[in-house]
């Protein structure tokens, strides 16, 4: 938990040997920041039978509980198809009327808290307002202006930071995605969910392969390059967000390269003509930008970098 928000963990950790929470918190950022992760190690807190220095074990038969959503005092609301109705409020705080099921505080999640409709909303406030002795609410969202100033005024709202490179890359790694690839993801996306949904795309796996058969042509200066634009790469990049996708991995592809060359002190001359290649790449995704065909734009930086 410190290494993916080391400076909410500094602040939650003081405030938990010193038992001083807020009874309600909203937590906002962008999505695969770890807000959810965070909420539930706050609720690890309140239930924990082993806290070491009045944080939670994580390991313990109620941390595991809260992890898998076996806890029975600890709820969470998510939307119930693009909202979050009132009914699903009130139920919440008719579960919270009664007592704790093995504990006598209570702890309530609201995921995408900025999808509550308004009587859901005005539910919620009430709730607020009068909080049950001993209980937590945390609010998460990723899009704070939605969320009603008189909610955000009763929590004390936390900002999470988007997740370095470096975290994202070796949470990657832990959740056992291939280093290589856990290396290039970051640099297509800083939310974690997004990372791993490309982890796991048969599509974006064989793009990806695409690309780096078309990058070793052009570093050769191989004309088939060419031919491997029409062969390949029109037939395999054909939606808009796709083709977009295929210069931001052949950039990557160069961009490793020119690290490598760094690395190697390779001559002047050779890392000019790199960082060259590199600035003709980023040109053409300005060109496709302004709705130059794809196949044409790719043709043209081929050629002009297979001719250099």
């Amino acid at each position: 938990m410190e290494a993916k928000q080391p400076s909410l963990f500094r602040i939650f950790s003081k405030s938990l040997r010193q038992n001083r929470l807020a009874h309600a918190y909203l937590f906002e950022g962008e999505s695969g920041v770890g807000k959810h992760e965070f909420a539930l190690w706050l609720a690890q807190s309140r239930f924990c039978l082993a806290l070491e220095d009045g944080l939670p074990c994580e390991k313990c038969v109620n941390c595991t509980r809260i992890l898998e959503g076996g806890y029975p005092d600890v709820h969470i609301v998510e939307p119930d198809g693009q909202s979050i109705k009132v009914d699903q409020i009130r139920g919440l705080k008719a579960e919270f009327m009664k007592s704790g099921m093995e504990s006598s505080g209570r702890v309530f999640l609201i995921k995408e808290a900025e999808k509550m409709n308004v009587s859901a909303a005005n539910s919620l406030l009430k709730f607020l307002e009068e909080p049950e002795r001993g209980s937590l609410a945390i609010l998460e969202t990723s899009a704070l202006p939605r969320i009603l100033p008189t909610i955000q005024s009763r929590c004390q709202i936390m900002h999470f930071q988007p997740l370095s490179k470096a975290d994202l890359t070796a949470t990657l790694i832990e959740k056992n995605v291939p280093a290589s690839l856990a290396k290039v993801l970051p640099e297509l996306t800083n939310s974690l969910p997004q990372a791993e949904e490309l982890a796991q795309d048969e599509w974006f796996a064989g793009a990806r392969d695409t690309v780096k058969r078309w990058f070793s042509y052009l570093v050769k200066k191989d004309l088939q390059a060419f031919v491997y634009v029409q062969k390949k790469l029109i037939k395999i990049f054909k939606e808009k967000e796709q083709q977009k996708l295929s210069f931001e991995l052949l950039l990557i592809e160069y961009n490793q390269l020119l690290a490598t060359k760094i690395e190697q002190h390779v001559s002047e001359f050779e890392l000019q003509n790199l960082v060259q290649t590199i600035e003709e790449i980023l040109q053409a995704q300005q060109k496709f930008a302004s709705n130059v065909s794809y196949q044409n734009v790719l043709e043209q930086l081929t050629l002009r970098i297979v001719r250099k």
